[in-house]
């Protein structure tokens, strides 16, 4: 069997390209703009090699927090247009506020209105390019699914969403047929006996196996596959391909070999690591206090028309090895907002005030709880700390979720930037997902890229 692959992009090097391509327009823009004006707010010379090592970073920071690489939202151009507008304004500003760093402001002030709206141009016509390219069927890549049909509906829903140029052609069931097996609907079947068939025919890129039950798998379906494997052909398991689309673990679909999905990141008895993490944490938390005490004045004036009670809410939450701490916030529900019982916190709940609503989306709520930060009680990254009736209720219910205790609680996390604010059982099951991947894979790397998440979070008035 020959097999002719396509051309496709994995996730990471789509991401590359975007950031790569980004700086050499924003420099091919500003360098051409040089060539055939009289523009010399930024010129391509050695003294400038510090100014536009500084546009690089800058275009990398607001880029990324104004969410030019998210995957789902590059693909899509009017959105993309609006990140660049957004991205490119902050940028500026900031580039014509740093001090020692970039130019002097130029005496034509007609110039930086021509940098500006050369660094749209350039990333706009790239971004462009993108779409029509890179974001066209040609590049996607196809993927044939084998596995039992009971866990192909769950695989599907979460692969459709997570990437628009992971295509899912069909799936092969890898069971033996019946005349009561279940079917599944969703996608095209194809005949097991045809794999080898289907893998030519369709142009299929990789083979993801979603078995999980390997005893019940039929000979010739077990033998195709070691025969693509040997000729080199892309096969994987379900579990990788999971969690490097979604970044989350799929728990839902562990077994009684649990151990092999959470081989956690050498950072978390690493020493240096967390020091490094401690000392961030007081940084930070001396700084949000600071702020915190500054916007005093303004929050218990808006508490005193909005909230009409108490301005600081306290109240108990599990932390670090299921031990509970007192957590502080500025309130943002009625006074005795559960005197008819726990329940969940959801959108719209009428219990919030409309001032309340504000500190929620803003985040200005949580601003107390550098305090926490402070203590130890939590981190700055971690997942979220909850409420015991709740640690005891999802215990009962979600396989591993004292997992997620492993490690100090945190005011953003992973979970809090990737997902919605839960509000179910299946909203606390993609956070634990989304917490134990952030436990098992955490650096600083991932540290830094929650941060500059959670400010397109609050820029964006995500929170609730």
């Amino acid at each position: 069997m020959k097999h002719k692959k396509g051309i496709h992009f994995e996730v990471s090097e789509r991401k590359i390209l975007l950031r790569i391509m980004d700086l050499v327009m924003v420099f091919f823009g500003v360098y051409l703009l040089n060539s055939i004006s009289s523009f010399n707010y930024l010129p391509f010379t050695e003294q400038s090699i510090i100014p536009l090592v500084l546009l690089g970073i800058y275009v990398t920071i607001f880029g990324t927090v104004f969410e030019l690489y998210d995957l789902q939202q590059a693909s899509k151009l009017d959105i993309t247009t609006r990140n660049i507008v957004l991205t490119i304004s902050v940028l500026v500003l900031f580039y014509l506020l740093t001090p020692f760093l970039s130019p002097v402001l130029p005496e034509e002030r007609i110039q930086i209105l021509f940098f500006y709206l050369t660094l749209i141009a350039s990333i706009f016509l790239w971004r462009v390019a993108y779409t029509q390219l890179i974001e066209s069927p040609r590049f996607y890549k196809r993927i044939l699914l084998v596995g039992d049909v009971s866990n192909i509906d769950g695989l599907v829903r979460s692969l459709n969403n997570s990437d628009p140029n992971y295509k899912i052609v069909g799936f092969l069931n890898s069971e033996a047929s019946d005349n009561e097996r279940i079917t599944y609907k969703g996608l095209k079947e194809f005949p097991s006996q045809d794999f080898l068939e289907v893998i030519q025919k369709e142009n299929i890129s990789e083979v993801v196996v979603a078995s999980f039950n390997t005893e019940a798998m039929v000979s010739e379906v077990y033998h195709d596959l070691i025969l693509l494997l040997e000729r080199g052909f892309k096969i994987r398991d379900y579990s990788q391909v999971y969690e490097e689309l979604l970044q989350r673990v799929p728990i839902q679909f562990v077994g009684k070999d649990f151990y092999k999905y959470f081989p956690y990141s050498r950072s978390n008895e690493n020493k240096l690591y967390r020091f490094f993490q401690r000392t961030i944490d007081i940084i930070f938390s001396m700084i949000g206090l600071i702020f915190g005490l500054v916007i005093l004045p303004l929050v218990y004036l808006g508490n005193v028309i909005g909230n009409k009670g108490p301005i600081f809410y306290i109240q108990e939450r599990i932390g670090r090895n299921s031990k509970p701490f007192k957590i502080y916030k500025f309130r943002t529900m009625v006074v005795n907002a559960e005197k008819d019982g726990v329940k969940w916190a959801e959108k719209g709940d009428k219990r919030i005030t409309r001032f309340g609503r504000f500190l929620r989306g803003s985040r200005i709520d949580e601003i107390p709880q550098f305090y926490n930060v402070l203590r130890g009680d939590m981190s700055i990254i971690g997942p979220r700390p909850e409420r015991p009736f709740f640690v005891n209720e999802l215990s009962r219910i979600i396989p591993f979720y004292e997992m997620r205790h492993i490690i100090k609680p945190g005011l953003t996390g992973w979970a809090q930037v990737n997902a919605r604010y839960g509000s179910s059982i299946d909203d606390s099951l993609t956070k634990l997902q989304y917490d134990l991947y952030y436990i098992k894979h955490r650096s600083l790397f991932i540290d830094f890229s929650i941060i500059i998440k959670t400010l397109s979070t609050v820029l964006y008035y995500r929170g609730q």
